[in-house]
């Protein structure tokens, strides 16, 4: 049995152990990235009881050497910001972590590169990888366990599997994807292009794209079959979502073993162990 209590920082809960309970260990992490996203991701980990939000790493020298704390808002101390010019091997030396998260820029993972021969963990939540950083990342998930995904909630993981799933039981049926996201995104949504590649299907001829508003993102796969509809839709109220995913992944994560992991695979296993039984 526990409770919540605050530790006098606005928003954040820690657990107290009380009788009995067998104390949760807590998890060290490094975040790369401080932007608009990368600063939602902080404050998620910083507020989560079970993460120690230890330093920020970004890429230019802005608010260097100060606390993400301070600039989240909080009257603490904690989570000092470096330029990435600051990290090399000795870095991790001094300030050692269980698990890295970057939602900062392609390449930033040779920055940490050093850190999986101290055995720390790394999360990549970057979207647009070329082929040679990704085979970059193969050879890092040799050394310890890496996990890759360019769209990190757990919502859209859950419906790239359960789209799989039944596409499965209903091969026949006709499929379209649909994109809706804010009016100044240029691009395809890299993923509604995975989905599409996923489901073997051509991209130019079932992907659709919408551009209005301010919406964050939401994505919806239709399954046409005869007599009736089948859609899975998942949408985006935040970006705090990428935050939750992270988190999500690094307590799966903690205990993987080394190798090279995505969030389907985290999908899937809990689709094994919460099958229902009737």
């Amino acid at each position: 049995m526990s409770e919540n209590v605050f530790d006098g920082n606005p928003g954040r809960v820690v657990r107290m152990k009380m009788k009995n309970e067998t104390p949760q260990r807590r998890i060290k992490v490094g975040l790369f990235g401080f932007g608009n996203t990368g600063r939602m991701v902080a404050d998620e980990f910083y507020k989560d009881g079970l993460f120690d939000l230890e330093w920020v790493v970004r890429r230019t020298h802005k608010d260097n050497h100060k606390y993400a704390t301070r600039l989240l808002g909080y009257e603490a101390d904690d989570a000092p910001i470096f330029s990435v010019d600051e990290v090399d091997p000795v870095f991790f030396q001094h300030h050692p972590v269980d698990i890295i998260v970057d939602f900062s820029s392609a390449r930033a993972h040779n920055s940490y590169a050093p850190a999986a021969a101290f055995g720390m963990k790394m999360i990549s939540a970057i979207s647009k990888y070329k082929e040679k950083d990704l085979e970059e990342l193969r050879q890092l998930a040799q050394k310890t366990a890496v996990l890759y995904s360019p769209n990190i909630t757990l919502g859209i993981n859950f419906l790239l599997v359960a789209s799989q799933i039944l596409q499965g039981i209903a091969p026949h049926a006709d499929i379209e994807i649909v994109e809706e996201h804010f009016r100044g995104k240029k691009e395809e949504s890299g993923t509604a292009l995975k989905i599409a590649q996923i489901l073997g299907l051509e991209k130019d001829r079932h992907v659709n794209s919408i551009r209005v508003g301010g919406i964050v993102g939401k994505h919806e796969i239709i399954f046409g079959l005869p007599n009736q509809t089948i859609r899975l839709v998942h949408e985006s109220i935040s970006k705090r979502a990428f935050g939750q995913g992270a988190i999500f992944a690094s307590k799966w994560l903690i205990d993987a073993p080394i190798g090279l992991y995505s969030m389907e695979n985290i999908i899937i296993d809990m689709f094994k162990k919460n099958i229902p039984i009737y």
